[in-house]
């Protein structure tokens, strides 16, 4: 991870038990990091009513002092939860995804809930979380399983593919291991290098597997050297990459993934792995993007 100038995590309040659950998350993460944490609560209105010309106002007003109300609420769940961190709220008036990818540009970390007050059913990840994941400009952290009781040891997961994104990915989930102390297991899987099914089985998949673990072992080598105090498992495999990561995920701390693998389109789609393990993962994801040092 570079040195920003704001060495700052961010996260993302809107009043909902999501939010507040990826608040304390990131107070975690920020304790961890020596950094600040900074509660942001995006207030999107427009003054336009329909009706009585003073309605649209006074109904500002109100929903602005429960937004408040629930930044303050935010603040001091925080703090019960991590007296050290250093804190600092604010209230921004725009929409939620165009203020938390602005405030992306110069945060260490943003995190935010997997869902918000609008969730309908609880199928659906959050809109702004999908958004921030797609766009964000920093990697961002959406808490999922928030509830689920996860030992200390548990490892961090990410997945490598061999493509620039993973790259970053893999080096921010070292960092994140060895913050943490926790082991790491790097997932590797190769069934999506055969692209004609007619072949498969004229194959020699027991030299595939030989291959494909020299080159995880090749992706792992100079992170080894950097990070010599974290304890990798390898998982090499002939399986689905989502379904990979998610088999390890039940468990873990943490699971890691670039934006897009090597069939991304220049990042303005999220991948199809990424997309199905944040919406299916039991544990918190990180999403790296390209060009964001990991």
């Amino acid at each position: 991870m570079d040195a920003r100038s704001s060495r700052t995590v961010v996260s993302g309040i809107d009043g909902s038990q999501s939010a507040l659950d990826a608040a304390r998350w990131a107070a975690d993460e920020a304790a961890r990091r020596h950094d600040r944490l900074r509660l942001v609560y995006a207030f999107g209105w427009t003054t336009e009513a329909v009706g009585h010309p003073g309605l649209g106002e006074r109904r500002r007003d109100i929903m602005l002092e429960h937004a408040r109300r629930d930044l303050a609420a935010a603040e001091a769940a925080v703090a019960a939860h991590a007296p050290g961190v250093p804190v600092e709220s604010e209230l921004v008036v725009g929409y939620p995804i165009g203020v938390l990818v602005r405030e992306s540009r110069r945060a260490e970390l943003v995190v935010v809930g997997d869902r918000g007050l609008s969730r309908v059913g609880g199928l659906l990840l959050g809109s702004v979380a999908m958004a921030l994941a797609t766009h964000g400009g920093c990697p961002v952290v959406v808490v999922r399983g928030a509830g689920q009781a996860v030992a200390p040891t548990a490892p961090v997961v990410v997945g490598i593919d061999g493509s620039p994104v993973s790259e970053l990915a893999l080096a921010f989930a070292y960092e994140e291991a060895a913050l943490r102390g926790a082991p790491l297991v790097a997932v590797h899987t190769w069934t999506d290098l055969v692209a004609d099914p007619v072949i498969a089985p004229l194959l020699d998949w027991e030299a595939i597997e030989v291959d494909e673990q020299v080159v995880l072992g090749e992706r792992l080598a100079g992170w080894a050297e950097k990070f010599p105090d974290v304890v990798v498992r390898r998982v090499v495999t002939r399986d689905r990459p989502a379904h990979a990561l998610l088999e390890e995920a039940v468990g873990a701390q943490l699971v890691v993934v670039g934006s897009r693998g090597r069939g991304g389109f220049a990042g303005l789609v999220l991948g199809s792995v990424s997309h199905a393990v944040l919406h299916r993962s039991p544990c918190p994801v990180a999403v790296v993007r390209p060009g964001e040092p990991g």
